[in-house]
């Protein structure tokens, strides 16, 4: 087991309730800076930020490795992300349970962006049975290129907005954590505070449909996480 806290001036239960509380909560850092002056723990919102950009990318990893199964069924879609005053688009995808399979920071929404997101989804999960997405000419333009590169089967593919709701309404959780944070100045700063934002709204949905009895805990989720 790596010590993922050795050499910290703050102790792990520090660390995982301040990171777990930014990523979970909508809340800037400045407002956990308040929350844990409250508990008598005083750090620098910089300080949160640089634990924020340093876990969560090893958090994705951790994640990664131990999640493997899945519906065949799975919907892709994209939603945009301001950084620096210019947009970007998260590529994201779930299977037709709603539960996280993929997400990916891209510059532009385009072929490649498209083509590079699905590639590395089929080769983490394998074949679906279904491919639900819109009817951007970028994302079919791509699945024809998977599809003759043997990747993809004829058929799996469908466009239905109908049935692309699901991914659609799952963007929300993404779009309301950026409300009240300062914006991106960069999109490696982006995509590593959005990896941790992803992977605790992946654990928090993965507990629901399991009901838990006692609960989601964004602390102890991490701590079992990172423990790992």
């Amino acid at each position: 087991m790596t010590d993922h806290f050795k050499g910290r001036q703050f102790n792990q239960s520090v660390i995982t309730f301040a990171v777990g509380y930014y990523l979970r909560y909508n809340i800037s850092y400045r407002d956990l800076v308040e929350m844990m002056r409250d508990r008598g723990i005083f750090v620098h919102h910089t300080t949160l930020m640089r634990w924020v950009q340093h876990y969560s990318p090893i958090m994705r990893a951790l994640w990664r490795k131990r999640h493997r199964r899945t519906s065949k069924s799975w919907r892709m879609d994209e939603t945009y992300i301001k950084i620096k005053g210019q947009w970007n688009y998260l590529y994201r995808a779930i299977d037709d349970q709603g539960l996280t399979l993929d997400f990916q920071l891209r510059k532009k929404r385009d072929f490649n962006s498209a083509y590079h997101f699905l590639k590395r989804l089929l080769k983490t999960y394998g074949l679906p049975h279904r491919l639900v997405t819109d009817q951007y000419g970028a994302t079919l333009k791509a699945i024809k290129k998977l599809t003759r590169e043997g990747c993809l089967h004829k058929g799996v593919h469908q466009c239905s907005k109908y049935r692309n709701n699901l991914i659609e309404q799952d963007h929300r959780f993404i779009k309301r954590h950026r409300v009240r944070s300062a914006s991106f100045q960069s999109i490696r700063t982006a995509s590593a505070t959005l990896s941790g934002v992803e992977i605790v709204h992946a654990i928090r949905k993965r507990t629901r449909r399991e009901l838990s009895l006692i609960g989601f805990s964004v602390v102890d989720e991490l701590e079992a996480l990172l423990a790992a």
